[in-house]
């Protein structure tokens, strides 16, 4: 078995305990700040800035590097029209029909419902895939591996990369989200995983009164 080939790994950044502690703080504060919206402002968002942020998210760490993950960003008015009015079919039948009666008692306090105007009214989506299998040198398919937590993890490094250049955010998943393949061309190796509405919010934009967990409910130290 031939090894891989290594190389020394010169661009980590030593820090004392103290630029840590710093960095974290300030990360953390940052982060603080970042909330779902789902009331977007017809302002564009720079597509540099965007792509920027996708090759970021293109940096997170995957399965045997293989990197499962297709992003597509959307910002034709004419396909997000599309998109919407596909998602909102699929939300129709799950508030209507397929959604448990316990799950839409835990949506309630959030006013959702099957009206997603945020795809439409934010300036860019982006749809977010996972290829379940890769095309191999002889032809036929290579598995990926772990490709939902990959995928999972670089939505993560996205989702922080926008919000510190000051871009808003919205997850958005609709069951199921096959018509992004057909609408967006994708091809059957890719499964839609989510996806991201992205853009600025308008002007006193009201988000929910929310808490976190407290530190002790989420972190155990043994």
């Amino acid at each position: 078995m031939n090894e891989p080939p290594m190389r020394s790994y010169d661009e980590f950044i030593h820090r004392t305990p103290d630029e840590m502690l710093q960095l974290a703080a300030s990360l953390r504060q940052t982060m603080l700040t970042r909330r779902t919206v789902r009331e977007f402002s017809s302002d564009s968002v720079d597509a540099e800035v965007v792509n920027a942020c996708l090759e970021i998210a293109a940096t997170a760490p995957s399965g045997a590097n293989q990197q499962p993950w297709t992003f597509v960003r959307v910002q034709s008015p004419s396909l997000r029209r599309e998109i919407r009015e596909a998602a909102e079919a699929e939300e129709r039948a799950f508030y209507n029909e397929r959604a448990p009666q316990e799950w839409l008692d835990a949506l309630q306090p959030f006013g959702t419902d099957d009206q997603k105007p945020f795809l439409e009214t934010a300036p860019v989506l982006i749809a977010i895939f996972a290829r379940t299998w890769l095309p191999g040198d002889d032809g036929g398919r290579q598995k990926t591996y772990y490709a939902a937590e990959s995928v999972g993890i670089a939505t993560g490094f996205l989702i922080a990369a926008l919000h510190q250049c000051g871009i808003a955010s919205l997850t958005h998943t609709p069951s199921p989200m096959k018509f992004l393949n057909r609408i967006l061309d994708r091809p059957v190796n890719e499964r839609p995983y989510l996806l991201l509405a992205a853009g600025i919010p308008v002007e006193d934009c009201q988000i929910p009164v929310i808490s976190k967990r407290p530190t002790d409910d989420v972190i155990v130290q043994l």
